[in-house]
């Protein structure tokens, strides 16, 4: 146990959160009675986010001093990492598939995007992160109203479940994985680069238990990996009251 904790009445314990559908709304900001939740968790354990999105955007859900909140930040999967504020070392999609392989699959999904029938294209289809690429059919420029709208129309129509097998077979030997998430997107990385990734950033903690809450826990969704590790105790929920209500019967908040 490193001597960093010691202030927590579990300091071998930590609890890592999801951000979409977690602890705010999708695509949501983070209400007041989360932040106090949040708060007096701090007091029994350790507390960590990690999302897929890059810390910009994950700072405008949860607020711009959201590394003061939590005691690890994990954007990009734990790609950029923060450990009590101070920035960790990262990696790179970039230079694991390099430039020519990369060309190629935008280029494949560009053409992809180009013929599916949507009722609604918008702009900003594919987002260049530091540790992977996003991908939205309906483009991330789309408002909160036509967000809903796409995801209906998603889950009943299997839009970005057929895309993802698409790229798996056009490109099964670049040794990505594909993880669906949110409403309108999903999640293109290395393989092993998934939420299990910040894992490594807690080695040597001293941590025996870890939780992890998630809305996507599903096979295929972006919380499965960490959700299902076996170091890992992992908690399905709905929303961000759901979340609230397991901590509070947890820890007695």
């Amino acid at each position: 146990m490193t001597s960093a904790w010691t202030d927590r009445e579990f300091p071998n314990t930590i609890c890592l959160f999801d951000v979409d559908g977690t602890l705010t709304p999708a695509r949501g900001v983070i209400t007041e009675s989360m932040k106090t939740t949040l708060e007096e968790l701090r007091k029994k354990c350790v507390v960590g986010f990690v999302g897929g999105s890059d810390f910009v955007k994950q700072q405008e859900q949860l607020g711009e001093n959201a590394v003061d909140m939590f005691d690890f930040c994990f954007s990009e999967n734990g790609l950029t990492a923060y450990r009590q504020g101070k920035r960790l070392a990262e990696d790179s999609f970039l230079q694991f598939l390099g430039e020519d392989r990369y060309a190629k699959l935008v280029n494949f999904c560009l053409r992809y995007i180009a013929d599916l029938e949507l009722p609604k294209k918008r702009g900003t289809f594919i987002e260049f992160r530091q540790g992977m690429v996003n991908i939205s059919p309906i483009g991330r420029a789309c408002s909160r109203d036509e967000r809903n709208e796409y995801e209906v129309f998603d889950l009943k129509h299997n839009i970005r479940k057929d895309f993802v097998e698409a790229l798996k077979r056009e490109f099964s030997d670049y040794g990505l994985k594909y993880s669906i998430g949110g409403q309108i997107s999903f999640d293109v990385f290395p393989i092993g680069w998934d939420k299990t990734y910040c894992l490594r950033h807690l080695e040597g903690e001293g941590f025996n238990t870890i939780h992890f809450f998630g809305d996507k826990t599903f096979e295929g969704g972006n919380d499965f990996e960490i959700y299902e590790h076996p170091e890992v105790t992992g908690h399905a929920v709905k929303n961000p009251l759901e979340t609230e209500a397991i901590l509070k019967s947890l820890f007695s908040l």
